[in-house]
This record gives C-alpha cells, structure tokens and sequence, in this order.
C-alpha cells in the first residue's frame, strides 16, 4: 500500500518554506487536517501558497503581517511552531482551536518567547488562547526551557531561530526532553534549508542568523500513520508492504523496526519498501517509548492481543495530547477486558480474553487506530468517531476497509 506524506515533515517543510528567501515545492505532502490548517494560518500571515495540486504544493514566501488569526484545531504542530514566527510578523496574530487544544501545554514556548522580548497575551495556564503582538522583529539570543513536556516546544523555536537577528541558543533544563527523533529531524531540515545548527552540547541548540533557502522538499510516507497497518499484518499473520519508503529516512524506522520485531513481527526493507509480516505469534514486551511515543497506542493494542505481559514506559508526555493517552488507554483497554496498570508514564498491560465493546476515541485519531487493530480480532467493537483520523490521515476508513476486503 501507499500512504500519504509524513505530518511531520510537512509541517517543517511549510514553515521554512514559507521563511525563506524564494520559492519552495513540497512534493507528496500530508493533506490532513492538521496540515490544511497549518497552510490556512500561513496564508493568514500573508505567505502564498497553492495547494491545488494534492501531490505539490507551492509556497512563495513574503513578509509576514497581521492582524491574523489562526485556527490551531488540536494541532501541537500549530501551536507550537507558528507563535514563534509570527512573532517576526507586523502586527498582532491571535491564536485559538478546538476545546480540548486550551488543555494542551504550551506555557515554555511562551515564556521563552517573552524571555526573547516578544509580548504574548496568553490565558491563564499560559496557553490558548493567545495573542502575540508582533514587532517585524525578534532580536533573538539567549532563552531557557523546560521542554520536558513536548519535543515540539524546541522546534518550534529553531525552525524561526534563523530569521531571529541575533539567532538563537536555547538550553533545555529539565527531565529528558521526549521524541529526540523529532527534534533530530528539526535539525536536519534546518541545515537542508542552508542553516546553521549545533547541537553538540547535550540540551543545548545553538542557531545562527542566516537566510533560508527556498527548495524542493520530497516529503516521505507518515511512519506513524503506517502503524496500524503494519500492526494488522501482526494480528492477521499476513504481510503490509509500505512502498515509496526511502533508503535514508528521517523518520525513527529503525525503532518501529526493533518495537515490531520485540513484538513478534519480521520486518524487512527492499525496494518494493518496508514490509512488515505476521509470525502467527504477538510476544509481550518492556519498552521505552520516549522516542516513538506516538506509537504508543497501537503498541498497547498489540500488547493487549499478546500471549503474556507488556510493560510500555517513558511516556509522561502523552497525557497532554490530543487527549491524555496514557489515561484513556487504561480506561478502554480495560473496558474491553485486558488487565490494565497505569503508571504515571506508562501502563502495564496482561492479556486476558477479550470481548466486543464500544471504544471511546477521545477525538484522538491514535486512539481509533488503536481500537481498529483490536477490531481484527474481537468481532463486535465498534468506534465512537473514527472521523478524528481526519485529524493526520482522512482516508484511514477507507484505507482501512479496503485492506480488510483484500485480506
């Protein structure tokens, strides 16, 4: 099968394309939700982009302005990788989404920026919604953090950082900063588009100022939209090839990899792709997911079909998600009857026979992912909204069904 582009990396190669210097193309991109509103909230800010064509969007980069407003949804992406440049913006820009996005944490990214001079209205928690006020300017420097509770708190800053007069160095102080994957492919894209970036210092990014580059960005398939799939090859004892997989990847395929195979899958790469195929056999695990956290719920639908316990931790940092994950898994993992332990940053769970029920998504596009993979092999569930994977992947149902019938 094929699948749409990385959120990931879309949502990277929006924001730079729309800072640098001249035009850029993004082939393959994700239309989703997330990526649609990330596109709206750049034309807001004045940015040109066409995104006609669904397999190459362009975007022709112009000075950014207010007043704006920019529709977040319950995209972190958004939230978190827009104030910052918007802040280099003339004029104000309000942020606001979904309910349940004024929940999720963004507090550092906005005492950060004020730290650098930019002035923020914020709600009380110190998120959404917010308003930032921009001056055409940030002079940049020195800023501290905390970004224990997202990954996305760093990134949003370095994408920006080179158009900041002074750059940037940013010190994160504070637990382990989660989805280091993540952040490797900030930097990457980064020094794609012609910056500046050392991070040879542990927790400490350094961004000189510097002028992006417009390019051609060849965005790859969404990893983590590929597992549910590959997870139905597990469950089935049948085989998922993802094609268009690329010899070198940004994305963590080497720890799906080691995850799928714990798990008692064989996986391979060739040039049809990554494939991943059923043993017949799902093995309990003990993992650290702190760096593929988003794959968090798809393994714990494994782990609830296994044949003996799983322990999945280092997750803290999910339960401000869409929803908190770690909180709502214990509760429909349970529902559905696994035996089910939950731990400030995981859950254990031990496998016991399991029976249909109705799977509460959350408006969590993971969670239905998760509920569709226990589908396969408890006759029955069924899904609150399996519209919220709109959210990174709209054709999931259809996808989903489709690959069923096939099987």
């Amino acid at each position: 099968m094929r699948l749409p582009g990385s959120k990931s990396m879309t949502a990277r190669a929006l924001v730079l394309a729309a800072l640098a210097t001249g035009p850029s193309v993004i082939e393959r991109p994700l239309r989703a939700r997330d990526t649609e509103l990330m596109a709206a909230g750049l034309r807001a800010l004045g940015i040109g982009l066409d995104a006609s064509d669904d397999e190459r969007w362009l975007v022709e980069p112009a000075p950014l302005r207010g007043p704006a407003r920019v529709d977040v949804g319950l995209a972190g992406t958004i939230m978190r990788f827009l104030p910052p440049a918007a802040a280099l913006a003339e004029g104000s820009v309000e942020f606001d989404g979904d309910p349940q996005a004024r929940n999720r944490p963004l507090r550092p990214i906005v005492e950060a920026l004020r730290s650098l001079g930019v002035s923020i209205d914020a709600s009380a928690i110190g998120g959404l919604p917010l308003t930032v006020r921009g001056a055409g300017l940030v002079e940049g420097g020195e800023a501290v953090i905390d970004a224990s509770a997202s990954s996305q708190f760093v990134s949003g800053l370095l994408l920006s950082a080179p158009r900041f007069a002074n750059g940037l160095v940013l010190r994160h102080e504070g637990p382990p900063v989660p989805s280091a994957p993540h952040l490797r492919m900030t930097t990457h894209m980064l020094r794609a588009a012609g910056a500046v970036v050392d991070e040879s210092v542990p927790d400490v990014w350094a961004v000189e100022p510097s002028e992006l580059q417009g390019r051609t960005w060849v965005i790859e398939p969404d990893l983590s939209g590929a597992a549910p799939f590959f997870a139905a090859a597990m469950v089935t004892g049948g085989a998922v090839t993802l094609s268009g997989w690329p010899a070198e990847s940004w994305q963590p395929v080497d720890r799906l990899t080691e995850l799928l195979t714990a798990l008692g899958a064989e996986v391979t790469r060739s040039a049809d792709g990554l494939t991943v195929r059923g043993t017949g056999r799902l093995s309990g695990l003990t993992a650290d997911l702190s760096e593929v956290s988003e794959l968090t719920p798809v393994v714990a639908a494994l782990a609830a079909l296994a044949d003996g316990p799983s322990e999945l931790r280092g997750v803290e940092h999910i339960r401000g998600h869409e929803t908190d994950r770690i909180a709502a898994l214990v509760a429909e993992l349970g529902k559905v009857g696994a035996e089910v332990t939950e731990f400030r940053d995981g859950l254990r769970i031990v496998p016991r026979p399991l029976h249909a029920a109705e799977f509460e998504t959350y408006a969590d596009h993971r969670m239905a992912h998760a509920a569709a993979v226990i589908g396969l092999a408890v006759p029955g569930m069924s899904l609150t909204d399996v519209a919220c994977t709109s959210k990174t992947l709209p054709e999931f149902p259809e996808l989903w069904a489709e690959l069923v019938a096939r099987s």
